[in-house]
């Protein structure tokens, strides 16, 4: 069994969607089952997220936080709620979520990596299992789980991928895409993390102080010659509750559920 450990980026500050009493990824959506019975205790809108993660048996994660977010572990403690071993690491230089990623270099640059951002809501049983199914066969250095584009006007990233699953390249937010797939989670191996960490470092000695996102990180390996495949993880599109009309929505189904 190889190590996998999952790294979840949270040093953002939620200004789409503030003031929120808490951290966003701490938003109550739905109910949990406890051993007080079921449907007994709110269930956080990152605990969906990682639920996923235990069920394709990776046990270990750390959230990246920015200094400020300590209802983060306040609420998740040791993991013990969901049946993981969590840390908490904190951000440095707050330009975009490759920044945040590369905080869990020292921990993580010999595991694969299970990457999913916390805010972020799908449809699919065990997303990062069809991923590292995936990545066993393809030897792939990045393997991207697909979703559904919301609409051709959406602003999703939009990946440029053939029939077999590979991944030529990502399209950052466009305006308008006719692609039919965004990107929801991923998973990588070492060579990914390390060219991350050279990638940021780059842009550190460059003095770019400009924000990119993981998409952008992507990109450049692809750029680089990183080999990125993919596979459809769900057949609905993602919900980001980062977002009014996504939090909107979120609410919406979580309380037809209740």
């Amino acid at each position: 069994m190889r190590d996998v450990i999952g790294v979840i980026p949270a040093g953002g500050y939620a200004a789409r969607v503030s003031p929120l009493p808490c951290s966003k990824e701490l938003y109550p959506l739905g109910l949990r089952s406890t051993k007080d019975g079921p449907r007994s205790r709110p269930k956080v809108v990152s605990h969906y997220l990682l639920e996923k993660m235990r069920t394709a048996g990776i046990t270990k994660a750390y959230f990246v936080l920015r200094p400020g977010k300590w209802d983060i572990p306040a609420y998740f403690g040791d993991g013990t709620m969901v049946d993981m071993h969590l840390g908490y690491l904190i951000l440095g230089l707050p330009f975009g979520v490759p920044f945040t990623l590369d905080q869990a270099y020292p921990f993580v640059k010999d595991s694969t990596v299970a990457f999913g951002f916390p805010d972020i809501l799908f449809d699919s049983a065990d997303p990062f299992g069809l991923l590292l199914e995936r990545q066993e066969r393809s030897g792939s250095d990045v393997t991207l789980g697909l979703c559904p584009a919301t609409c051709p006007t959406s602003q999703e990233d939009r990946v440029d991928v053939n029939a077999a699953g590979d991944v030529a390249k990502i399209h950052l937010n466009p305006p308008e895409s006719p692609l039919e797939y965004s990107w929801v989670v991923a998973v990588w191996m070492p060579r990914f993390t390390e060219f991350l960490h050279r990638y940021i470092h780059d842009r550190k000695t460059a003095g770019l102080e400009t924000e990119v996102s993981a998409g952008h990180a992507i990109d450049a390996g692809i750029k680089a010659g990183l080999r990125v495949d993919s596979t459809v993880v769900s057949n609905s599109p993602y919900l980001d509750i980062g977002t009014p009309d996504g939090l909107r929505m979120a609410l919406q189904r979580s309380a037809e559920l209740l």
